[in-house]
């Protein structure tokens, strides 16, 4: 998140002003270096997770970065290559931390001076070796989501959606998914709208039990709050899946698009609809940000309360079965 937000959100607006204000560049050069990070940042945080230290954390994020792809050599120059593989740089980061686990008991005093050069050399370039590999796989699914979104984008983009609206409450990362395959266009935009059904649908559905503040935490932050919830108790997810449906395929019929980095973030710091109304024929025209402030506010808020109701009568939905204890 901390290497994409910055380009998702201010990334597409400045875009749409620069030709007004060329001022503007350093902002757009700015937050693209930081997206380009990422490979490095997602050795940095699976690093913090295992509690290394900052030498070691340093070590996994640049092994991570070397086996990612993210650089390329060209007639002598490294050129940064987009953000490279995000599953390749995760599991490059796995390998970086066994390997720091195993030789920092080890190498004891000499720690500095061995573990760098022997993780990043190691972990570094078996990434690089699997990255063809790896990349083949998640580019061959992508373009096969993206040719059969082309083909049926309306039945595509109901899967879509629903599959997004589970994977945002499930411990993978719906931004990890979208870059890894590369998701975009009408699928992206299928993708973020199912995003959107959970955020809303899910604070609809707890507004009850929960304080108002946690309950605005579900769209505005991310509907990944109610991971626990949903473990326990999967049929809760109901509600949301209907109401994705129902956008999934809005944006197939209204070929709202998206990008790799906006697919899974829903209205989260207004990143899903600014990309919207970016790719739309005619950009940030009175109609479309009209129809973005419906089809990413009005319509999965009305769908929310009219499932959330409609479950409700069931025995199988309960506004507790959303509460949320943070103590």
């Amino acid at each position: 998140m901390i290497a994409l937000i910055p380009s998702a959100l201010l990334g597409e607006l400045t875009k749409a002003i620069l030709p007004y204000f060329p001022s503007l560049q350093f902002i757009l050069d700015a937050t693209t270096i930081a997206m380009r990070l990422l490979p490095a940042i997602i050795g940095l945080a699976v690093a913090m997770q295992f509690g290394r230290s900052t030498l070691e954390a340093g070590t996994i994020a640049i092994a991570t970065y070397v086996g990612s792809g993210a650089i390329r050599i060209e007639e002598g120059a490294f050129l940064m290559a987009g953000i490279g593989d995000v599953i390749t740089a995760g599991v490059t980061a796995a390998l970086s931390t066994f390997l720091v686990m195993q030789l920092t008991p080890r190498l004891k005093t000499y720690t500095v001076l061995v573990l760098p050069m022997t993780v990043i050399v190691i972990a570094g370039g078996i990434g690089s070796f699997l990255l063809t590999y790896i990349s083949q796989i998640t580019t061959y699914i992508g373009s096969i989501i993206m040719t059969m979104t082309e083909l049926q984008p309306v039945v595509m983009g109901i899967l879509i959606a629903m599959a997004f609206s589970l994977i945002i409450v499930s411990p993978i990362s719906t931004v990890g998914i979208a870059t890894a395959i590369s998701l975009s266009g009408v699928a992206a935009g299928a993708a973020n709208l199912g995003v959107v059904a959970a955020g809303f649908g899910l604070a609809i559905a707890g507004w009850q039990m929960n304080a108002t503040g946690t309950s605005i935490a579900h769209f505005l932050g991310s509907p990944k709050i109610q991971m626990a919830n949903f473990i326990r108790r999967p049929v809760m997810m109901l509600p949301v899946l209907a109401n994705a449906a129902i956008l999934g395929a809005l944006a197939g019929i209204l070929k709202i698009e998206g990008t790799p980095i906006s697919a899974g973030f829903g209205v989260s710091g207004l990143i899903g609809p600014i990309n919207a109304l970016h790719l739309m024929p005619g950009g940030f025209a009175l109609f479309n940000v009209l129809l973005v402030i419906v089809l990413f506010g009005m319509i999965p808020i009305a769908l929310g309360i009219f499932f959330f109701k409609l479950f409700n009568r069931t025995p199988l939905i309960r506004p507790e079965h959303y509460r949320l204890d943070f103590e």
